[in-house]
């Protein structure tokens, strides 16, 4: 390195140039699927920007309105689901949509897009008026309707083995975007001066076991009796609870340091409160593909067979050995 390098360090590889890289790893994708991954990316850095001036401009608080899950739509909420909608209709790459905000498929109207995409744009996004970190969980599938033709809801209900990819942007003290296409999971770092992801690390796998358990024990009275009998010996063995209430940074959070997260049966939601499509299905594939795992009690989440594209599931996710632990008591 000469006198004059040494003066100015390498920037890292951009998400864009990663993505060119990998995209030979990828031979039935032809670009689309590195062109759809930059446009969920694009639309992230917009939702990184509106969250950042929150309390700057009147986009904070509740909406008024309920989105089909029955919770009070928040302003962000609404922004988010126009922005990642616009981006994949701009992008020309996907047929259609399904987010937590709408109650039917969102069709893009370019039947000849090889791909669909469930998304839940602002997970976490009641935490907004506080400033704690919120996120964004998408899953991309290969359509299995003909091109040329208006997608079908079975072009979504294929289960969860079937994703191409999925991936989660979590806003927090930095915004980071995490991402699979089933050959090892890789995180980007967005760069708010430059405008650009930068890779964080490659092949990221999540520590085999922990001592951090995540789940609302406000309903501990309300969780079916395994759970509860988990939680109980969570406590008995001085496990530490770190519960932020936001999917995405309790999972990442876990992934990264070693934990287990739960959102067991209750009484208020007994079949389970997550969406399977675009929160469990993403990150259960991102979970086994770092090492980790991801189940209902009973069954791996990805073995879950899809039958609406709203439905809920219990989830147990986090580092193997915590996980299988927990389905002892199920």
């Amino acid at each position: 390195m000469t006198n004059h390098e040494t003066l100015v360090s390498p920037v890292g590889v951009t998400l864009d140039r990663f993505i060119k890289r990998q995209q030979s790893s990828l031979p039935f994708a032809s670009g689309e699927l590195s062109q759809l991954l930059r446009d969920i990316a694009l639309a992230g850095k917009i939702i990184n920007r509106e969250i950042n001036r929150a309390g700057l401009v009147d986009i904070t608080g509740a909406f008024g309105m309920e989105n089909v899950q029955g919770e009070a739509q928040q302003k962000l909420d609404v922004i988010a689901n126009v922005r990642f909608i616009r981006a994949l209709k701009n992008g020309g790459e996907v047929s259609a949509i399904i987010t937590e905000e709408d109650e039917g498929i969102i069709y893009t109207d370019n039947d000849e897009g090889k791909y669909v995409v469930a998304i839940d744009p602002l997970d976490g996004s009641s935490n907004i008026d506080v400033n704690v970190s919120i996120g964004t969980i998408f899953s991309i599938y290969r359509r299995i309707t003909p091109t040329g033709t208006k997608p079908t809801i079975d072009d979504f209900l294929q289960g969860g083995r079937s994703q191409v990819a999925a991936g989660y942007i979590l806003y927090g003290s930095s915004t980071i975007l995490v991402y699979t296409t089933g050959q090892g999971v890789n995180t980007f770092t967005y760069e708010n001066s430059l405008g650009e992801y930068f890779l964080s690390q490659t092949d990221l796998k999540s520590p085999e076991d922990g001592s951090i358990y995540s789940v609302n024990e406000g309903y501990y009275n309300s969780f079916v009796s395994p759970a509860r009998a988990y939680i109980t010996n969570c406590k008995l063995r001085d496990y530490n609870s770190r519960y932020i209430g936001s999917l995405v940074a309790d999972f990442h959070r876990n992934l990264l340091k070693g934990g287990i997260y739960l959102y067991p049966p209750s009484k208020k939601h007994p079949k389970g409160k997550l969406r399977l499509m675009y929160e469990c299905y993403p990150l259960a594939f991102i979970a086994e593909q770092a090492g980790a795992a991801a189940s209902d009690g009973y069954q791996d989440i990805l073995d879950i067979e899809p039958t609406e594209l709203h439905q809920r599931t219990p989830m147990i996710i986090g580092s193997s050995e915590m996980v299988r632990d927990a389905l002892s008591y199920f």
